[in-house]
């Protein structure tokens, strides 16, 4: 396949090594403001900043190009893509986390809070930690986890830096130099933990996931995630 590669920073550049590996052709690379193309390439990968994501995949929708993003920031938008992609028969994937670990991890998640969700002696929290150079806080993972806890039990919302409470899962976000992302879900009462952990040893993973999402999208039509690549869930 021909990939466009809308956002060249460090995930960028390992999603490339990893498609060329693979096979693939990277017919453009943008940061920024660049401009570029759409229709020269099979199908986009959007690892870009918030600003520029909805942009870009919009962009790539009314061209008809499919389109890949794990860009996190810009959900306020979602719905609106949703509906342009459906409206013009376009191909999306959005997801937080293209790690096939962290997608399963996430199901992991889910299964885990029905199975606590009546037992209320345990306080719910989640940490996240990722490099110094992750633009949003928390991170779109730790929302994905956060929202699945949400479903499954009674509790109805996160918070950043917040104390645990019945309705509030508290996140917290820390920032360390060249993490590449570890995540951790704790049930906690007053006579045990139980905790479930997720750490992603570099970037490849992601990528490779990124890679694998675009390969699978391509040809089809309609809004899709990563359970639907993975067929899991």
């Amino acid at each position: 396949m021909k990939i466009a590669l809308l956002g060249y920073g460090r995930m960028g550049k390992e999603i490339e090594k990893i498609a060329i590996q693979r096979g693939h052709e990277i017919v453009i690379k943008t940061s920024g403001k660049d401009s570029y193309d759409i229709t020269t390439a099979d199908v986009a990968i959007d690892f870009s900043i918030p600003s520029s994501a909805y942009n870009n995949i919009s962009n790539c929708i009314n061209h008809n190009i499919p389109v890949v993003s794990g860009t996190t920031g810009w959900l306020d938008k979602y719905n609106d893509i949703v509906s342009l992609c459906n409206e013009k028969k376009g191909a999306f994937i959005y997801a937080s986390n293209f790690s096939l670990g962290v997608n399963i991890f996430f199901e992991l998640n889910k299964q885990l809070a029905k199975m606590m969700s009546n037992l209320s002696q345990y306080n719910i929290s989640i940490e996240e930690i990722h490099h110094t150079k992750k633009l949003d806080a928390p991170s779109g993972t730790a929302i994905t986890l956060a929202e699945g806890i949400i479903d499954n039990t009674a509790k109805k919302a996160w918070e950043l830096d917040k104390k645990s409470s019945e309705d509030i899962i508290p996140i917290k976000a820390v920032r360390t130099p060249d993490v590449p992302g570890t995540h951790t879900i704790t049930y906690e009462s007053e006579v045990d933990s139980i905790d479930i952990k997720h750490t992603a040893h570099n970037r490849q993973g992601f990528a490779l996931g990124a890679v694998i999402a675009s390969e699978w999208l391509h040809n089809k039509t309609g809004v899709f995630t990563m359970n639907d690549v993975l067929n899991i869930g």
